[in-house]
């Protein structure tokens, strides 16, 4: 029996050149990076989080560790380089900070009575590369219109590049239009974004990808699918007992691909009808699960009715074991009944939106994206493509 193999170009490679050649005879100093101890995905027992401690006698993960200090290959210094944090997820935006050995920038945002967004910068960003992190999670339209605010604070304050660093972005399934008299507010919200001033745009697993073409600006797509792949490739499951499975037709694609990386392993694919919004009924099922384990793979967890639907349509077709993988975990009620009811053997989502406390679940495990958003920032703020190899897979263009 094959056992599972998969390897991550975050995990197995050194992600940055390690002696860059400085653009002057005389040699530059560079400041090192330096990134979080706490390595490993928040476990859940009990339905709490448990935060690993790493001893000193311990080894960090492949996926934590470096051969060699991470420099800037440009050979300057980056007090250039601010992060700003939205009150979506505070929690991810001090992970990135960490991983990035820098400290968040001092922002002051607060709500009047009559429910108006106040933000002010309390410190000068006059010339720097500024990145905003603030996913727009729910409550959506309050999360939208305080990023919209806070890029337009630094644009006031001169700043030289803004970045919208955007985990989550709500709005992305109104990618088109399905009837008549239909509103496209992806491309609306795209064009909100730019007015406000952003100069670039950095998501993590969108919708669809017709959504970067929405931007008048430039978008870095990263995915959150080596972060998930890592986490499998560390259970013990046999490649043999594996499929993938797509909970529709309209994710054949992201499953294959996830599949591909997984010892190529078998697809299957749920046949899904829906009849209203948030409402999904399941038919049928093409391919083959009997006896196995079945890895369902998704973009994000909303209501839990399309997962959880393809659940009970894999355990009537004999699969073993069932896993929930998404890399965006809305979790709109009633999805907390439905992932804990006992269909599932895991629930394997990422931080790019908070999970509040009433929200935990035994079977819920949650990897962090802090380290993937934070590379790619670099990447971008030092010019760097993502043609160079390590990076191929991260999306950066």
């Amino acid at each position: 029996m094959a056992s599972l193999l998969h390897t991550s170009p975050l995990s197995s490679r050194t992600l940055l050149p390690t002696n860059p050649s400085p653009s002057s005879s005389s040699p530059i100093p560079c400041p090192k990076r330096f990134r979080c101890s706490v390595g490993e995905p928040l476990r859940y027992a009990n339905g709490r989080p448990s935060v690993p401690i790493l001893r000193s006698d311990e080894v960090l993960p492949n996926f934590l560790t470096r051969t060699s200090p991470v420099v800037n290959a440009a050979g300057k210094d980056d007090t250039r380089l601010r992060i700003f944090s939205g009150t979506a997820n505070p929690a991810l935006s001090q992970e990135i900070a960490c991983y990035m050995g820098l400290e968040l920038g001092k922002i002051k945002i607060k709500r009047f009575a009559d429910g108006e967004i106040y933000v002010q910068l309390q410190e000068s960003v006059r010339g720097c590369d500024v990145y905003l992190v603030q996913p727009t999670c729910p409550p959506a339209n309050e999360n939208l219109m305080e990023l919209l605010i806070m890029i337009d604070a630094c644009r006031r304050a001169s700043a030289k590049n803004i970045t919208a660093v955007i985990p989550y972005f709500g709005y992305a399934r109104a990618d088109r239009k399905t009837q008549g008299r239909e509103s496209i507010a992806a491309k609306l919200v795209a064009n909100l974004i730019t007015e406000a001033g952003a100069n670039r745009v950095l998501a993590c697993d969108l919708h669809s990808g017709q959504s970067m073409g929405y931007f008048d600006i430039p978008v870095d797509h990263v995915y959150g699918q080596p972060v998930i792949l890592d986490y499998l490739a560390s259970k013990t499951i046999c490649s043999d007992d594996l499929v993938v499975v797509s909970p529709d037709v309209g994710g054949v694609a992201r499953a294959r691909a996830f599949a591909k990386k997984l010892s190529d392993a078998p697809l299957a694919i749920v046949d899904k009808r829906r009849h209203g919004h948030n409402v999904a009924e399941v038919m049928n099922l093409i391919g083959d699960v009997k006896g196995k384990v079945a890895v369902m793979v998704d973009d994000m967890i909303d209501t839990a009715g399309t997962i959880s639907k393809g659940a009970e349509l894999l355990h009537q077709e004999g699969a073993r074991e069932v896993y929930a993988c998404s890399t965006h975990a809305v979790f709109s009620p009633p999805a907390i009944e439905r992932l804990s009811s006992g269909l599932f053997q895991e629930v394997i989502i990422t931080n790019s939106i908070p999970v509040s406390e009433q929200n935990y679940f035994p079977q819920l495990t949650v990897l962090s994206v802090a380290n993937l958003l934070g590379e790619t920032i670099w990447r971008v703020h030092d010019d760097c493509s993502g043609g160079y190899e390590p990076y191929s897979t991260l999306g950066i263009d």
